[in-house]
């Protein structure tokens, strides 16, 4: 099976058909993510492993992956060996984790709300990726804040149309935004993902980045688009 290229990297990893594929969200979160050498990093719903390989590239050590299915994991778990990439990958719901405190935390998590079955695709493991079966907004900023040190950095991206609810469970979770990226199809497009990066406490003053306009970058494939 031919390997993916994870852009912006050295990387390549394998995507099962049956599994989710990162995207370009999965770049744009990539890239936002500011980590140190020191820091462990979790990585909520790591998928094929995307996420912890960007981390890496930043030459950040002590990696963490969890996610709900051990095939998914077994995949991560060749795509990091593949690379030459260490990481402790754990099966479970983020509601049930237990294992110490983290300096940053980065979540792609699931962005549809929807009840409708004829939305939502056969494959189980992709399901639970785009829909929030298993984690809604409510349960994963509880679940960040818990795992999250004092000090701590959250890195998240999500659909540009619920920044309003995640601002307002980030703030009943004692979580404050502290930088913000928004990434548009065109320029003139809608808002289609943002990007923040939350901190505990409050009274900081909010970063907005430049906006990323995806068609004028061609590091940013289309293929596999979380849409509806």
């Amino acid at each position: 099976m031919k390997a993916d290229y994870l852009n912006g990297t050295d990387y390549t990893l394998i995507q099962l058909p049956e599994m989710y594929h990162f995207n370009s969200d999965t770049e744009l979160l990539g890239r936002f993510m500011r980590l140190k050498k020191s820091d462990r990093l979790l990585d909520i719903g790591c998928g094929s492993g995307a996420l912890l390989l960007y981390a890496a590239h930043q030459k950040t050590a002590d990696l963490t992956g969890i996610d709900l299915f051990e095939e998914v994991l077994k995949q991560a778990e060749e795509n990091l060996q593949r690379n030459g990439v260490t990481a402790e990958l754990t099966c479970c719901r983020l509601q049930d984790y237990r294992s110490g405190r983290f300096d940053a935390i980065v979540c792609n998590p699931p962005y549809f709300r929807t009840g409708e079955d004829r939305l939502k695709n056969s494959s189980e493991m992709i399901r639970a990726a785009r829909h929030e079966e298993y984690l809604t907004p409510s349960e994963l900023f509880a679940g960040v804040r818990r795992l999250l040190k004092d000090n701590g950095r959250f890195f998240l991206v999500h659909r540009a149309s619920r920044l309003k609810e995640l601002l307002q469970e980030s703030e009943r979770n004692g979580l404050q935004a502290v930088r913000m990226r928004i990434a548009y199809g065109s320029r003139q497009g809608r808002a289609r993902s943002v990007l923040i990066e939350f901190r505990h406490g409050s009274g900081r003053e909010l970063l907005i980045e430049r906006p990323v306009f995806l068609d004028q970058r061609e590091t940013f494939a289309d293929e596999g688009e979380k849409t509806e």
